[in-house]
């Protein structure tokens, strides 16, 4: 796959345009701080953005809810007009373009001809394989063809969203319509997969980014995750992890450990099983913005595993267990306590203490000496 970065003459940024080279560089250093990239790559990543390189990028919409371009409108650092204009060339998009019929159909044929090899290829929503693809047809064609026809000369490929990523709400069970992942038709590809629903905006911008101004795509995943977003699991940084090591559970919805911002682990969190950055990069630019910052588990949606697949509020195994590590469970087995074992403890530590004052009272009595103190009875004899 031809990964080498768009560098068309009038994609550069002229420094007497109305941002100014000194702004790009502080919106390009912004979107990169909020994903969280390492310095030493921010900075390559600014060197080679101050050229104004602007990837071209073809956004296809198959079955899904538009929840991801929704989530991409609410993004403030950069904004929706800066994205798309300054930081990327969006030249087809079926929701967000002006043009429509044979114009916008123009568009896309036009891309594809002029950046071949070059051009950004996104997919929000899943592909319906079912019955040769007749749940999903755009213009007479269906989403499979679709694709495949795009996806031939693209020069990097994202799905962005759970149902792009493999299949999401529309595959749940019992799947009517067939429908599946981008990766499971371009098996012969190197998809990039953001999963989420809906997934965040700066994940994916920070993919585009690398793309435009280096050539390369992040690391990733076994399952195409680039890791700087799924390389840790949401339990992992999530802001409750105190009360889950403590062993504090909000145990229903709405009751004082609720309130009180306790664990949501017994109320069927996901996030010791999945794989996001949720806790760290909320969404909409909102502090605390994300599930459980609003008081709900995790639901597992970037899981193929869980998403859509295990009950909401049933619970799952702890994924890489970090100290400390002896968790305690949901309903611990006490067993019975008689009153006479109540006694005896009762007895043994009245003792204990009773013998602990007295000791400090000797220690008080007793003049200090150059030798160690006798605090080992069994040493005498």
């Amino acid at each position: 796959m031809d990964r080498t970065p768009n560098l068309q003459d009038n994609d550069r940024l002229p420094l007497n345009t109305e941002m100014g080279r000194r702004d790009f560089v502080k919106l390009v250093t912004a979107a990169l701080a909020g994903i969280g990239l390492s310095s030493s790559l921010a900075a390559k990543v600014v060197e080679a953005a101050t050229l104004g390189l602007k990837p071209s990028v073809i956004w296809l919409h198959f079955q899904e809810c538009t929840g991801c371009t929704e989530s991409l409108l609410r993004t403030n650092h950069p904004g929706l007009a800066e994205l798309i204009l300054d930081l990327i060339s969006l030249d087809y998009h079926e929701t967000l373009s002006a043009a429509a019929g044979y114009q916008i159909e123009k568009s896309l044929h036009d891309t594809m001809r002029d950046f071949k090899g070059k051009y950004v290829l996104v997919v929000e929503g899943a592909i319906p394989e079912k019955d040769d693809g007749i749940y999903c047809k755009i213009g007479g064609r269906t989403a499979i063809d679709i694709l495949n026809e795009t996806a031939e000369h693209a020069g990097a490929i994202i799905a962005l969203g759970s149902c792009a990523s493999f299949g999401g709400l529309p595959a749940a069970p019992p799947n009517p319509t067939g429908a599946t992942g981008v990766p499971m038709i371009l098996k012969d590809k190197t998809v990039v997969t953001i999963p989420g629903c809906p997934s965040n905006p700066y994940n994916f911008l920070g993919v585009v980014l690398q793309y435009a101004t280096l050539g390369t795509l992040p690391a990733l995943d076994g399952k195409g995750r680039p890791k700087f977003a799924y390389g840790r699991t949401i339990h992992e940084d999530c802001p409750r992890r105190a009360h889950f090591d403590a062993g504090r559970f909000a145990e229903q919805f709405g009751d004082e450990c609720h309130r009180q911002g306790y664990c949501l682990y017994q109320l069927g969190c996901k996030g010791p099983a999945t794989h996001a950055n949720c806790s760290l990069q909320h969404f909409g630019d909102e502090v605390g913005a994300w599930p459980i910052g609003i008081g709900h588990p995790c639901v597992g949606c970037t899981e193929k595993a869980l998403a859509f697949n295990v009950p909401m509020h049933d619970t799952v195994d702890i994924e890489r267990p970090t100290p400390p590590d002896t968790y305690p469970p949901i309903h611990a087995d006490h067993g019975g306590v008689s009153p006479a074992a109540v006694a005896v403890g009762g007895a043994v530590v009245g003792a204990a203490v009773g013998a602990a004052l007295v000791k400090s009272k000797q220690l008080d009595d007793d003049p200090l000496d150059d030798g160690p103190l006798d605090d080992d009875p069994k040493e005498k004899e």
